[in-house]
């Protein structure tokens, strides 16, 4: 209880409770408002906590599985934010601007990442030398620009299992194509926005900076305890692996040995030496060389 007194607090000084005008507000929210103050909704910090719990610990058991979990905020307050919580954890962005079909074409960005990967290369490793400068300035020019929209996806290979959005409304675009994948989605839901839009929503104030950042961390936390969790599950079952293997070869150590000792036994009960056998005479061996003739 303490834990969520102390987050509840954070939350308040953070500002996540102020909402939009009451004008502009969604009616879909209002199992989430708390009260009206000089026209503006404050949003119940309650709500907000239990939210923020629920989608941190599904996030957490996403990440824990190895499933990629993709930050999507094209916002200008949140852009910087979100593109270095992602890279904390490795997980794939979108900070720039949402290309259509992002998810629901996925290849054909695929090939885009590629041919920028190939530019990169290009450059990279001096093959661009053969070119002219106007030829090098424009690749150069070219990679820049698919690096600042793609750059946050490059090292994704499939789509990912989850998504999470710092305002629904805004990133409409990628919420219906999530939607549309049956992406499982999470994102923080201001007053004028509708929560039944996301399987996972955070009520929060969704334009001041310091809101924003206090969400994204505590779901950023999340993720890095899920992966840190998946890693010592790994270590476990590699060093579980080597007692096994070591366990097994002194086992087989220990049959080796005893089919050893059985093949001794055997052998020393059947194994007396055999009488000769007298000659067909039945006389003494005649000396060497023969007697007289």
């Amino acid at each position: 209880m303490e834990n969520n007194t102390s987050l509840q607090q954070q939350l308040l000084e953070a500002g996540v409770h102020f909402g939009h005008l009451k004008k502009k507000w969604n009616p879909k929210m209002l199992p989430y408002i708390f009260a009206e103050k000089k026209g503006i909704h404050i949003i119940d910090l309650n709500k907000t906590v239990d939210g923020l719990q629920e989608a941190a610990g599904a996030l957490k058991s996403i990440a824990r599985s190895g499933k990629k979990i993709m930050f999507v905020a094209t916002k200008k307050q949140a852009k910087e934010l979100v593109q270095e919580c992602a890279q904390r954890v490795n997980m794939p962005f979108v900070t720039e601007r949402w290309l259509g079909g992002m998810l629901t074409n996925f290849n054909t960005v695929r090939k885009s990442v590629k041919k920028m990967q190939s530019i990169e290369k290009l450059l990279g490793d001096g093959s661009a030398e053969n070119l002219n400068k106007k030829e090098r300035l424009t690749l150069s020019r070219e990679k820049d620009k698919m690096e600042k929209v793609l750059g946050g996806i490059a090292q994704i290979t499939r789509i990912p299992a989850a998504i999470f959005m710092v305002d629904i409304g805004h990133e409409h675009i990628a919420l219906s194509e999530s939607q549309r994948l049956g992406i499982t989605t999470f994102g923080m839901v201001d007053t004028n926005c509708d929560p039944n839009k996301v399987d996972f929503p955070i009520p929060a104030n969704d334009d001041a900076t310091k809101s924003i950042a206090i969400i994204v961390n505590y779901i950023t936390a999340a993720i890095a305890e899920g992966l840190q969790e998946r890693q010592a599950d790994k270590d476990e079952d590699d060093h579980s692996d080597v007692e096994e293997t070591a366990e097994a070869k002194a086992a087989r150590f220990e049959k080796e040995q005893g089919e050893g000792e059985d093949r001794g036994r055997r052998g020393r009960s059947t194994g007396a030496p055999k009488r000769r056998v007298p000659s067909a005479g039945g006389g003494a061996r005649r000396p060497a060389g023969g007697g007289p003739r």
